[in-house]
């Protein structure tokens, strides 16, 4: 990155914070203050804003949305209908577009059919044998293909890393190895120790003929880097696309972003996890201590799933169904089976089941959340979990107390070291009725836990990119892998039961004890809570 100028980099990533932040308040601003004026200037508009504010509160009750979020969204559109209005327009809103959601829906539509007929005859054998050795197993994995059209694979090696540092030198391995594409979708890259080096390594592959394709999300790297940070890396070789690109006008697409972790490897090699390309994630920067997240690896077929997961993205953000792309991944060529055949074995033997699958605001079915919950509600011994945020509805709520109620050993770790302190003191919020419950919470005190990972009883784990958060489960495009009996399941385990150790465990009577103030504060966040 040295090569553009990083002063003038940075110059041009603060001025489009800059011009992101003025642009989106100004116009708020300006809306809520067009509406006071006319409303206290004039009493028809006073009443006809009183009306849209009922009616808008009308079709928020009648909507899809959870109960406890639709409570929050009327509470504010009908005691604020000045600010409650817009802003639920602007940010209350879980769903695309129209047109937006036809489109991807299209898209999709074309890789799911693809991806369950792929080798039906194989797999349908599985699906039985799996049904006969687990019964909750197969309900899941049954779920995620229904819903999501993401089929479940056998034999997969799989390997855990606890820490982006831990990943970085068998990543940038992995990447020296491709022969015929590689795939990078990520919600956050940023030029750094990381970065460079994976674009040095993506520089050479294009020079050999590779086809590399990357894909970033402009909201979530408005910090990172500059305007049209596409074109720079186009000039390089290197295709890409960038999602939902700001523009400076306030807009409900805006809500959607790109959030997902994704790294495939010539349709043999995929990655995921919670590791952006960015120095914190293998902390050569520190900014909240230490910044622990998780990532996993993935070798084999299931892999494919993964690369149609890109691809549906990459025609969408380009307006294309990608046919060519899919056949390319359908009938591979022999150079890249010779290439998997001669690629070095750096994982533990494959066992165990495994299934990718993604969850996007497109669809009304929240997969994700359910995912969690099918886990949460059927686990016997044991249930514990990473996320960076605990911004959760009353199902999850609901799931968490019972399963600690029953007598399942819940623990949930959070950072001690926060990124936002008002997400923190929301997180914090929801600690009372789970401790009072039986759940433990801990709060990793080295710094910052990035983690999205949950674990049962020694069989059931998802690493992936969810939060436990309103956003992940309905705004964004998500992605995460269920694993079941495999050996990285085991290797999540070891690395939360050491992570255990260096937490501070939270006493029952931690939000009986805060101030008042903070107390007070937190009721005040709750109100606004789908926001965050």
């Amino acid at each position: 990155m040295k090569k553009i100028g990083m002063k003038r980099v940075g110059y041009a990533v603060i001025s489009k914070r800059v011009l992101c932040a003025l642009t989106i308040i100004l116009q708020f601003e300006w809306i809520v203050f067009i509406a006071y004026r006319a409303s206290v200037t004039n009493k028809v508009v006073d009443m006809l804003l009183s009306a849209i504010a009922f009616v808008m509160a009308f079709y928020v009750v009648n909507s899809d949305m959870k109960p406890y979020f639709k409570l929050t969204w009327v509470f504010i559109i009908l005691f604020l209908p000045i600010v409650g209005c817009p802003a639920y327009f602007m940010f209350g809103r879980a769903e695309m577009t129209k047109r937006k959601r036809q489109r991807f829906h299209e898209i999709s539509g074309v890789y799911r059919k693809v991806r369950m007929q792929e080798k039906a005859d194989e797999k349908k054998p599985l699906c039985e044998t799996i049904a006969k050795q687990d019964r909750q197993l197969y309900r899941q994995t049954s779920y995620i293909a229904n819903m999501a059209g993401y089929p479940v694979y056998e034999n997969q090696k799989t390997h855990y890393y606890e820490s982006g540092e831990a990943m970085l030198s068998q990543f940038l391995s992995d990447l020296r190895t491709a022969k015929e594409y590689i795939f990078m979708e990520y919600f956050i890259i940023e030029p750094g120790v990381m970065f460079d080096a994976i674009l040095e390594i993506l520089e050479e592959k294009v020079q050999q003929g590779v086809k590399v394709r990357v894909i970033y999300d402009d909201i979530g790297c408005i910090k990172t880097v500059p305007p049209k940070y596409d074109r720079y890396l186009r000039s390089k070789g290197i295709e890409c696309a960038c999602f939902n690109r700001f523009r400076p006008f306030l807009s409900v697409v805006m809500n959607n972003r790109d959030h997902r972790k994704i790294t495939v490897i010539d349709g043999r090699i995929a990655y995921t996890g919670g590791l952006n390309l960015a120095d914190e994630y293998i902390n050569e920067k520190k900014r909240f201590g230490y910044w622990k997240d998780a990532g996993i690896r993935i070798e084999g077929d299931a892999a494919y799933s993964f690369a149609t997961m890109f691809l549906e993205m990459w025609g969408f953000i380009n307006k294309t169904h990608g046919e060519d792309e899919l056949m390319g991944l359908i009938n591979r060529s022999d150079r890249e089976c010779e290439a998997a055949e001669s690629h070095p074995d750096t994982t533990q033997d494959a066992q165990g089941y495994i299934q990718p699958y993604a969850d996007s605001p497109y669809i009304k079915e929240p997969i994700a959340e359910n995912v969690y919950l099918n886990i949460i509600n059927n686990a016997k011994d044991y249930v514990y979990i990473f996320t960076p945020y605990l911004i959760i509805g009353s199902e999850l709520q609901t799931a968490l107390a019972n399963a600690a109620k029953s007598g399942v050993d819940v623990r949930i770790v959070t950072p001690d070291i926060p990124d936002k302190k008002m997400t923190f003191l929301l997180t914090q919020s929801h600690y009372g009725s789970l401790l009072d419950a039986g759940v433990k919470i801990y709060q990793f005190t080295p710094g910052f836990i990035h983690s999205k990972c949950i674990l049962a009883d020694d069989a059931y784990a998802v690493v992936g990119t969810i939060n436990f958060d309103f956003r992940s489960l309905y705004m964004h495009f998500e992605c995460g892998v269920l694993l079941y009996r495999t050996a990285s399941v085991l290797q999540l385990k070891e690395d939360m039961e050491k992570t255990f150790a260096v937490s501070r465990q939270m006493p029952t009577d931690f939000c009986r004890k805060r101030k008042l103030p903070v107390r007070l504060m937190q009721a005040a966040l709750r109100l606004f809570e789908p926001v965050f």
